[in-house]
């Protein structure tokens, strides 16, 4: 009877967790560590509680994915033994990116692949016409007619006049805005910067902000670089682009060795 009794407790014992594990399935699994579909479900609600949710389907998916990869590489870490089973978020991030650094270590870029990449790219590789200004802004237009007449009497007064006129931020670095190339203005101040040669002031400007009397500095044409110029970008973007690839692939490995189950992440339980 007692034998009885305690096959019965096994038998619903075990009916019980195939129960919950059917209700909370594995999405991936590897090296016998395992990842549920509520550890997911944990990580959405942290997503949405951002303010960026509810999710939508297809951003959901998106962040499936993303999630699967981070958790595999966490699956990794622990196993190479650079990350403690309670370890904290940071100490995740942390273990990651020593994990990434021992797998993947920095790709090499050779000075004949810069020089390639700069005869296929040179036409792309261009410095943009550019422009620096001064501005003065006022409240009215009287005022900056005014400016006008001053700066036409005195060019070189524009940095005091600045000082002492402008109501503007950078009026007490003597009207000093910047270096600017085209779509970095505001739409009203654009074609009267880069239609001004240097040393020249513009007429008054209207804007929501006031009057604006701008003065450009100097200016710089577009050009193409050299390949001196150009040789720290080249060899920066070839190392980005192939630590990428590298790491792309380094995940692809991972998840190929592991049991994954999307479609888990979506399923209804169906006891609810």
């Amino acid at each position: 009877m007692v034998a009885r009794s305690l096959a019965l407790a096994l038998v619903g014992a075990a009916a019980l967790l195939g129960s919950c594990q059917e209700s909370d399935p594995v999405l991936l699994s590897l090296d016998g560590d395992s990842v549920r579909r509520s550890d997911f479900e944990r990580h959405v609600t942290s997503v949405e509680a951002r303010g960026l949710g509810p999710l939508a389907p297809e951003v959901r998916q998106g962040l499936l994915e993303t999630f699967l990869e981070e958790q595999v590489l966490l699956i990794e870490a622990r196993r190479r033994g650079l990350l403690d089973p309670e370890a904290a978020p940071e100490e995740e991030q942390r273990a990651v990116v020593r994990l990434l650094a021992e797998a993947v270590p920095p790709p090499d870029v050779t000075e004949e692949e810069i020089e390639a990449y700069f005869e296929a790219h040179a036409a792309d590789l261009r410095l943009p016409e550019t422009v620096t200004l001064r501005q003065i802004l006022v409240g009215t237009l009287n005022e900056a007619r005014d400016l006008k007449r001053r700066l036409h009497r005195d060019p070189r007064s524009f940095e005091t006049l600045a000082g002492g006129r402008s109501i503007g931020p950078e009026a007490s670095g003597g009207g000093f805005m910047g270096t600017f190339e085209r779509g970095q203005l505001p739409k009203e101040l654009e074609a009267a910067a880069f239609a001004l040669e240097p040393g020249r002031t513009s007429q008054p400007i209207e804007s929501s902000l006031g009057y604006h009397v701008l003065r450009v500095d100097s200016r710089q044409p577009a050009r193409e670089l050299s390949l001196e110029e150009a040789r720290g970008w080249i060899r920066e973007r070839l190392t980005r682009e192939r630590a990428d690839a590298a790491v792309r692939a380094f995940v692809a490995g991972l998840l190929s060795r592991a049991k994954v189950n999307r479609e888990a992440a979506s399923r209804t339980d169906s006891s609810s």
